[in-house]
């Protein structure tokens, strides 16, 4: 197991508490504004529906200025407001420490983990700190199919609006779904129940210090659950409002640790997902209903923008990565993004495209930071394409299109077997290494690489 790197501050606490059954760990940075709710919401759901069991709240922070902390701590709640069926037999502690290593949520899990597997805890909850529609009944739906059905792992379902979690709907969902065969619909959600074994399964491994820590650690949790055959589920949560963001704008270094990390994955459980066909669903716990979304605002011409400027000043890059076939289609697309209305990535093309991307990086056809980075005016190209077509949609209506794309990735999963096993072909790196920092050079101020 990692060693544990607890800090001093903490010490004494967990000395004092010695053990507890449940732990709910909550990651923040600058998140002052939104912390308390979920501090409380969480207070909740451990005193009305966890009474018998020691709990402890964790809050992992990443050098918050602007007081997230004290706003953890000084929370309170009046325990009169909630429907108890029982009267609570032990408190519900607080912590809220600061995390060190590599910056990102990834290390802010690592600390709550450390400090869950130190506890003993049966079971551990982690919940995103910038959450809005977080209820105390997120806290029963996330730990008790751990602590009363046996399972390892929980992952969120949520109700999203059709532009909130674009790289979940047109790239990793579809693609772990074909991989592993497993239909968790929110694999980098955020939100999820972890069991003690997994969690120390998790800590036993050496890849804490890359991009795990930083945006990776969601796939990367959800992953190794699935790949190495622990149990897993769903809880429906309901509506997910947090602070979402444009899909087009500042999103390139989330889509190259998420995608990078799904890749990397790729190589260490390549004996598990190239033996596997097909999909299955999984249990799925939690009363579905439908909920109101907040709207977001898209930005279509900035997408189209990067997309064809990408298609001017990368080529040589995705010459290394893209067979002729597919880039000749991504060629011809360049003209459409002048007409919006005509402009349209088809799924077929978009599967390979991502399929030859993820053999690139395997046979290390360029160097892999380059590879992912240029990997996002094409994102933003199936972004745009997306809107494009599903602007007077319905939710059901574009959730058939997200199915009818994994269906997509999965019936052309043999495809990418062949080709991960082929014979890797040598490449040298400077040009398209050069035409890529050109790229970023001169897009950005429309998009931030």
């Amino acid at each position: 197991m990692a060693k544990i790197v607890i800090p001093d501050s903490a010490q004494a606490a967990l000395k004092e508490l010695r053990t507890a059954d449940i732990v709910v760990g909550i990651p923040s940075y600058n998140n002052a504004r939104t912390i308390g709710h979920v501090v409380q919401a969480a207070h909740a759901g451990l005193l009305k529906y966890f009474p018998q069991f020691t709990a402890v709240i964790v809050n992992s922070d990443g050098g918050s200025s602007d007081g997230t902390r004290d706003v953890v701590l000084s929370s309170s709640m009046q325990d009169s407001r909630l429907l108890m069926l029982s009267t609570p037999v032990k408190p519900v502690n607080r912590l809220s420490l600061p995390y060190h290593g590599i910056p990102g949520k990834g290390s802010a899990f690592r600390l709550i983990f450390q400090i869950a597997s130190t506890l003993g805890a049966k079971a551990c909850a982690v919940v995103d700190s910038d959450l809005r529609s977080i209820t105390p009944e997120w806290i029963d739906l996330l730990l008790r199919p751990v602590v009363h059905a046996e399972y390892d792992f929980v992952a969120p379902y949520y109700h999203r609006h059709k532009y909130d979690g674009t790289i979940t709907n047109s790239i990793v969902y579809p693609l772990t779904r074909a991989l592993y065969g497993h239909r968790l619909r929110q694999p980098i959600g955020g939100d999820f129940g972890v069991s003690l074994p997994l969690l120390r399964r998790y800590l036993e491994r050496d890849d804490w210090e890359t991009d795990v820590a930083r945006y990776g650690i969601d796939i990367w949790m959800t992953t190794v659950a699935v790949a190495e055959g622990f149990r897993v589920c769903q809880s429906f949560l309901g509506a997910k409002l947090h602070d979402a963001k444009d899909p087009g704008s500042d999103l390139s270094a989330m889509l190259m640790q998420v995608v990078g990390s799904v890749f990397t994955l790729m190589q260490e459980y390549e004996s598990a997902w190239t033996r596997i066909s097909g999909s299955q669903d999984i249990d799925l716990f939690g009363f579905r209903y439908d909920v109101g979304l907040d709207p977001i605002e898209v930005n279509l011409d900035r997408m189209l923008v990067s997309f064809r400027r990408g298609c001017e000043e990368l080529k040589e890059v995705w010459q290394l990565a893209l067979s002729p076939e597919t880039l000749e289609e991504i060629d011809a697309l360049a003209a459409a993004t002048a007409v919006p209305s005509t402009f349209h990535i088809a799924d077929e093309l978009w599967v390979r495209l991502i399929f030859e991307f993820a053999c690139a990086h395997h046979k290390r056809r360029l160097d892999r930071g380059t590879l992912l980075r240029s990997l996002t005016p094409l994102y933003l190209g199936r972004v745009a394409s997306f809107v494009i077509e599903t602007r007077d949609l319905t939710a059901p209506e574009v959730d058939q299109r997200v199915e009818n794309l994994c269906l997509t990735f999965e019936a052309l999963k043999p495809r990418l077997v062949a080709q991960w096993s082929g014979i890797p072909s040598p490449a040298p790196k400077s040009a398209p290494e050069a035409a890529l920092a050109q790229h970023v050079a001169a897009g950005q101020k429309e998009l931030e690489v």
